[in-house]
């Protein structure tokens, strides 16, 4: 039971990708940048890369939050260009990779996308409002014929029509005379 404790970084129920990659050095050798093959990890919020797939501390792991993924054929000038992608944040140091195939490369790129995607949905819900824009015009004169079609139809009842004339004035929250 013991040897339970030391739990692996890897926590497999989070994994979304993990694979080989080629990860450009930060500090570029004699004859330009070096790749150094990496088993790297993506989970729920982080990217961790190790030597191999046997090791148990990531040689470097950052929070993907707040990066962006994209390919970049520019990285190399070689056959294998079009596997090139790399993380991008402002402000931050850029990760570049290869992966084994083109395809590989959009994949981890679209994960990654996918992962930030949903990253945005859980902190910022009202990001989309700016697109609803439209919609919300038409909303707003929408209810504004229903309330003056219902105190019309309220004017037969000369008792209660002023309260219900005045509880639609609050309602829609900009008084019209009011700018």
């Amino acid at each position: 039971p013991e040897e339970m404790t030391p739990r692996p970084v890897q926590d497999a129920g989070n994994i979304l990708k993990q694979g080989y990659l080629e990860k450009r050095s930060r500090d570029h050798g004699f004859f330009g940048s070096e790749w150094q093959k990496r088993w790297c990890v993506l989970n729920r919020k982080t990217f961790c890369y190790y030597a191999n797939e046997k090791s148990k501390q990531p040689k470097g792991a950052f929070s993907i939050e707040n990066y962006s993924a994209r390919l970049a054929s520019y990285l190399r000038k070689d056959s294998r260009r079009k596997c090139c992608f790399e993380l991008v944040c402002p402000g931050k140091r850029t990760y570049e990779f290869t992966a084994r195939s083109p395809a590989e490369a959009e994949d981890w790129v679209e994960q990654i996308q996918f992962l930030l995607k949903d990253l945005t949905s859980i902190t910022i819900p009202y990001d989309e409002e700016d697109e609803e824009e439209p919609y919300n015009d038409v909303d707003s004169s929408d209810s504004l014929n229903a309330a003056s079609h219902s105190t019309t139809m309220n004017q037969d009842k000369p008792d209660d029509g002023m309260g219900e004339d005045d509880i639609y004035e609050v309602l829609p929250g900009e008084h019209p005379n009011r700018q």
